[in-house]
């Protein structure tokens, strides 16, 4: 194997946009070096590039070896260990934004297989190398880093287009609509059937697309969204927990502290101090 290291870099300011770098980084691992059983707020993908290891996610263990991938979706519990005789080495970036979403669906990753092996690997590992090889505080920094990530996005949408047909136009707009309405709306008291109005189509249909397109109805959909916004909101402004609720469309603060923490599996009050001392990846 080759010798441990770690390389990585974290952005300490994330603008709400469509598309930003989290963090991103790359490392050979000692044998048995694990991460959680614990839980990310944002997207998160890996590539094996040596060695093998194992992905714990849904209860599922994938065991996995240099050229696959593996992705972390926000609020889920993972685990991910270096094999104890031949330790993986991997590269990674970590991202959000209201652009993630609809780009992680278009992805070849399902949540019954969180696992994917790129067909054009070299040029995969490449784009993951570039994001970390330029990443930095300055304009053109965070902009080579975050042009990287669209290639590396497109990259694997265009592999996943040729797995299996895209769906439907009709459809797609459908959501895309849906979740540019949520998108400008969703500090409002706005409900299912609100969305389902603005697109043009009716509840039921509104909630089938959604599960063909984003594997989650609707309401989850819009919920984690509100949620997401408010951590932003945590991590970037000084608002109390109520001004926070109301700024993203809740209007019982403890109705809003039980979903927060039903999803981020920790109150709001605690959240800041819980990404603070996070453990490392």
């Amino acid at each position: 194997m080759t010798n441990p290291y770690k390389q990585s870099y974290k952005q300490n300011l994330i603008d709400n946009v469509s598309l930003a770098i989290f963090n991103c980084g790359l490392q050979s691992c000692t044998p048995e070096h694990s991460w959680g059983p614990g839980i990310r707020d944002h997207f998160l993908i890996h590539l094996v590039v040596s060695g093998k290891g194992r992905y714990i996610c849904g209860g599922k263990t994938y065991n996995l070896k240099a050229g696959d991938m593996f992705l972390i979706k926000p609020s889920q519990v993972v685990n991910y260990i270096a094999d104890e005789a031949d330790p993986w080495e991997y590269y990674w970036v970590g991202f959000n934004g209201t652009y993630a979403q609809k780009a992680v669906s278009s992805l070849p990753f399902k949540d019954s297989a969180p696992v994917y092996a790129p067909k054009d690997y070299d040029t995969c590992k490449e784009y993951l190398y570039q994001i970390y090889a330029n990443s930095g505080n300055t304009m053109s920094h965070s902009t080579a880093m975050i042009g990287y990530l669209y290639l590396f996005l497109a990259k694997l949408i265009e592999e996943s287009s040729m797995i299996s047909p895209a769906p439907s136009v009709t459809q797609s707009s459908y959501v895309i609509e849906a979740i540019k309405y949520i998108q400008f709306n969703y500090s409002t008291d706005i409900s299912v059937d609100d969305i389902a109005n603005a697109v043009g189509i009716s509840r039921s249909h509104l909630y089938r697309v959604f599960v063909a397109n984003l594997d989650q109805s609707p309401i989850d959909y819009l919920t984690e969204y509100r949620i997401n916004e408010a951590c932003n909101l945590i991590k970037n402004t000084n608002l109390s927990i109520s001004q926070i609720a109301v700024s993203v469309g809740f209007f019982d603060q403890f109705y809003f502290s039980r979903v927060f923490k039903k999803i981020k599996k920790i109150p709001p009050s605690k959240y800041l101090q819980s990404i603070e001392t996070q453990g490392e990846i």
